[in-house]
């Protein structure tokens, strides 16, 4: 534990830790933010039709090289 001998440097500790702070909360805010924009459903629509275009096309290519 931290000892103080003049409230200045207590009052600039005491500044740094809320500036800290006031920067995790801004932090968390964006990192919500994020969060719940990848979780919504039309963000899902470019990953699920690229998955199914490779999906398929994977499927097509092996069945036209087998019946050769």
């Amino acid at each position: 534990m931290k000892t103080y001998k003049n409230t200045k440097s207590l009052e600039r500790d005491l500044k740094i830790l809320d500036l800290e702070r006031k920067i995790a909360l801004e932090e968390f805010k964006t990192l919500k933010h994020d969060y719940t924009e990848s979780l919504n459903p039309v963000n899902w629509i470019p990953t699920s039709l690229r998955w199914l275009v490779t999906n398929y096309s994977t499927k097509y290519l092996v069945k036209k090289i087998f019946n050769r």
